[in-house]
């Protein structure tokens, strides 16, 4: 049989036009997986449309964009709709949510417990990022990984391996990373593009938000958390609190940090972060959210003290904190 990627090539030789979309409130392998196949469509002279339901943050605007990226749904009459980077069908938005049963779907992920909702499904847990499989796709399909295509795929690696420093940096991606570098692509530049992007604004929520930090379990979770009234203070939205987490993480001692923040409708949206055997995706799945073993989230609609109080018992219990 052959392998998923050499069905999935054959599907777009033999088809056209097509929906690129990912979940939404992207980060950097979403947008980079999204961006990365619409070059691909575009080299092999596809019809095809760019779709996030939040837009194209405005931190990856200096990506070169092979067709407009759309925040309204477009491409509702595809032959068929790609679906990247996306845990669960629910997470790309509720226009694109209700037509999915009705259009051919091809999930292509790499989170654990995808249900593989699909038509067609290409989910892989080994790979440290969907960019790494989109630029396997485009070896498969011919078309090179240089120039803009390179630079997106660049994105999607570096950002989910943070920067190379995670625990899912494999060696393929780190050949990857090399390859790409190697065909053209200047590292420092592109990095320069990812990370500095940030606002006076986005440094004042974050002095807020660090202000909220708790540490529990002896020290072994930190725990923060960003209100709406906070970002209406200093001038920010969701993209704006990107990293956070990660940065909690940082932390002596610290085995799990946790960033919560509120969402429009009142739920509180929970990020985890992890190293080593601690598997917060177990944590995540509680909730009904998902993500990997050492980086998963979800969403909690309760207050803020009952989100966190319920979040912290779940990780005591799943981790043998208690």
């Amino acid at each position: 049989m052959p392998s998923p990627v050499a069905q999935i090539a054959d599907l777009i030789r033999r088809t056209d036009h097509f929906m690129v979309a990912a979940h939404a409130n992207p980060d950097g392998d979403a947008i980079g997986s999204t961006v990365a196949l619409g070059h691909i469509l575009a080299a092999l002279g596809k019809d095809f449309c760019l779709y996030n339901v939040s837009g194209l943050p405005r931190q990856f605007d200096w990506l070169h964009l092979p067709a407009p990226f759309h925040d309204c749904l477009c491409g509702a009459e595809a032959n068929w709709i790609f679906v990247l980077d996306c845990g669960s069908p629910n997470r790309v938005g509720p226009e694109l949510h209700r037509i999915m049963d009705s259009r051919p779907m091809a999930n292509v992920d790499h989170h654990l417990g995808n249900p593989n909702f699909g038509q067609f499904n290409w989910v892989d847990e080994s790979y440290p990022a969907v960019a790494a499989m989109i630029a396997e796709l485009a070896d498969e399909l011919g078309v090179p990984l240089t120039g803009s295509l390179a630079e997106a795929v660049y994105l999607g690696i570096a950002t989910d391996t943070g920067f190379f420093t995670f625990d899912n940096t494999t060696p393929e991606v780190m050949e990857l990373a090399a390859r790409l570098i190697r065909q053209g692509l200047q590292p420092g530049a592109v990095i320069a593009k990812i990370r500095n992007q940030w606002t006076v604004n986005r440094f004042r929520l974050w002095a807020v938000s660090f202000a909220t930090l708790e540490m529990f379990y002896d020290g072994r979770v930190a725990v923060a958390h960003v209100t709406r009234e906070m970002m209406t203070k200093t001038g920010t939205d969701t993209p704006d609190c990107e990293e956070i987490v990660n940065f909690l993480r940082r932390l002596r001692g610290v085995r799990t940090a946790v960033i919560l923040r509120e969402e429009p409708d009142g739920a509180f949206k929970f990020s985890l972060r992890s190293t080593g055997v601690d598997n917060v995706q177990k944590v995540a799945a509680r909730f009904d959210g998902g993500g990997h073993r050492n980086a998963a989230g979800g969403t909690i609609a309760d207050t803020l003290d009952a989100a966190r109080k319920r979040l912290l018992a779940a990780l005591g219990e799943e981790l043998g904190l208690v």
